[in-house]
């Protein structure tokens, strides 16, 4: 009976989930060039550890080299910005240095390339922290897409932890494990990586990043009131909280301001995130459409949400008690 190796199977996966999106056309080219490397990384690790093919170790260096910023890049794209050639080639430091140790100095791969994986890993994971919001995240996907690139983050790191597998069996006098440590930690790293990166509440959309200029660094009570005035009228006259796929980027995009200015202003004068405060008019338009006799699935797909617990969350969040108990009390929104 044959039996394909770990990595084999993962990178067959990856390679099958690439293809497929491709040819539906519903991922960026960043996506799936990130997500091809992934598997493209799987293979050459299956060639080289599993059949001793070591003339594909130099792909398997560049591949490993390429994720770390292909993470980031791919983060960025698909929750803050689109790419930018003039601003994000920067990251090709990274590889070029590796490329120059690999050459001259190849002792210190060893501590390069986990702090390749380290550094993008912590960025993403700071980057969260510090501002869950994503700006060509989709509102209504709550706070999912934060803890997917969370888990790319976490994956980034947890890989680095693999040399220092590696040094802890070789200190033990088990060589022999090397090669089962890779296959089975790195298959694990990347298959989590690509499943999470595929996510459809991963993705965003590149056109909403128009007016995304930084904001000043204060604003004046006033001009928060006079913006959250027109964010109002807006929400009341087209009412854009019925798209399920409504960003912060597009709100900002439709009142021609930048998207912290929106952001920030939001936050300094409701005392929530973007998020919640959309999520208010798409309860209250909830509790409208129940009241008018809709099941709580047709509220739910009517108001702009798109799945049954987020919808729940904030329904009870703001109105205090469940759909169904809504319905029984017959209060109205």
């Amino acid at each position: 009976m044959l039996t394909l190796p770990i990595p084999l199977v993962v990178a067959l996966v990856l390679g099958f989930l690439a293809l497929r999106h491709a040819l539906a056309g519903d991922r960026s080219i960043l996506f799936l060039v990130f997500l091809a490397t992934c598997g493209l990384q799987a293979l050459v690790i299956s060639l080289t550890q599993h059949y001793g093919l070591s003339l594909f170790w130099p792909i398997q260096l560049a591949t490993a080299v390429a994720l770390p910023p292909l993470s980031w890049l791919t983060f960025q794209s698909a929750a803050l910005r689109p790419f930018d050639r003039k601003r994000d080639w920067l990251h090709l430091l990274g590889p070029g240095f590796t490329a120059f140790c690999t050459v001259f100095a190849p002792v210190t791969l060893d501590v390069v390339l986990p702090a390749l994986f380290v550094g993008y890993g912590a960025t993403i994971l700071v980057r969260l922290r510090t501002d869950e919001a994503l700006p060509l995240a989709r509102l209504g996907a709550g706070p999912r897409p934060a803890r997917i690139w969370k888990g790319v983050g976490l994956l980034l790191v947890f890989s680095a932890l693999l040399d220092v597998l590696i040094a802890v069996a070789l200190r033990l006098g088990h060589a022999e494990w090397r090669p089962l440590i890779i296959s089975i930690f790195t298959s694990f790293t990347l298959l989590g990586i690509g499943l999470l990166s595929l996510s459809r509440d991963a993705d965003g959309s590149a056109e909403d990043s128009a007016g995304a200029t930084a904001p000043e660094a204060t604003r004046q009570s006033e001009e928060d009131a006079e913006l959250i005035s027109r964010l109002d009228a807006l929400m009341q006259k087209d009412r854009p909280y019925l798209d399920p796929d409504l960003t912060l980027a597009r709100l900002a995009r439709r009142l021609h301001v930048p998207i912290k200015h929106l952001s920030a202003a939001i936050n300094r004068a409701t005392g929530e995130n973007v998020s919640r405060y959309v999520n208010g008019f798409r309860v209250r338009n909830a509790c409208a459409l129940l009241d008018g006799g809709d099941t709580v699935t047709e509220a739910m797909l009517g108001s702009g949400f798109n799945t049954k617990s987020n919808f729940n969350r904030e329904f009870a969040r703001v109105t205090g008690q469940s759909p169904s108990a809504f319905i029984r009390n017959g209060h109205e929104g």
